[in-house]
């Protein structure tokens, strides 16, 4: 019972930091989003979400001391790079919300190959300055538990999965309502404003 709860503890505590942390509407959010509405490779974009997610986490738990002395110099070239890329993206975003929001884009045409799809899942986990932010504080959270640190993690982890469980099949259920090319439009335009603002943001940072 005493080693249940040992480790119980430390997870329901990841579990828990994990949920504030990741459950939010950012970069990896809204693109995962956009590809479970048209059906492009979405069990292949949350499989590879989740095993970035699962191992900078592990990571983080057991080398958090040096990641924090690297954030130094890391960390402002992270959030240069991270910009730039959320800025391309919020200016595509912007395109199609004005010029080509009014129809359903067949997948094959949004994602043209598996790997395509890959990377750009890549890109938006790990050029992304707020998820090492979210990653380093996990591991420095994780400390508190000393031996059962790994526990801790593991609700990290466990948080992650369900989130993006929740946006896979989020986008399952509000497909019926993309089918008005309104929709498209909004989605897109929020798509934009939210990926521009986390650029500004990034960019406020190290100005």
């Amino acid at each position: 019972m005493n080693a249940t709860f040992s480790f119980f503890l430390p997870w329901a505590s990841g579990l828990g930091t994990g949920l504030g942390l990741f459950a939010a509407v950012g970069a990896q959010s809204a693109f995962i989003l956009r590809q479970g509405l048209q059906r492009a490779h979405v069990g292949s974009v949350l499989a590879v979400c989740a095993a970035a997610d699962a191992l900078c986490i592990a990571l983080s738990v057991l080398a958090w001391r040096t990641l924090s002395d690297q954030a130094a110099w890391i960390m402002p070239a992270m959030a240069w790079s991270g910009a730039a890329f959320l800025a391309i993206y919020a200016a595509r975003a912007a395109h199609r919300a004005w010029f080509a929001g009014d129809v359903l884009v067949p997948a094959r045409e949004v994602a043209a190959t598996r790997r395509a799809a890959v990377l750009a899942a890549l890109g938006f986990t790990l050029i992304n300055p707020h998820f090492w932010l979210d990653i380093i504080l996990v591991g420095s959270l994780a400390q508190a538990f000393g031996r059962n640190a790994a526990a801790y993690a593991a609700g990290a982890i466990t948080a992650s999965a369900l989130w993006l469980l929740v946006l896979g099949g989020g986008a399952r259920l509000l497909r019926p309502l993309f089918r008005d090319p309104r929709a498209w439009r909004v989605l897109d335009g929020g798509v934009a404003v939210i990926m521009g603002a986390l650029a500004c943001r990034l960019l406020a940072r190290v100005l």
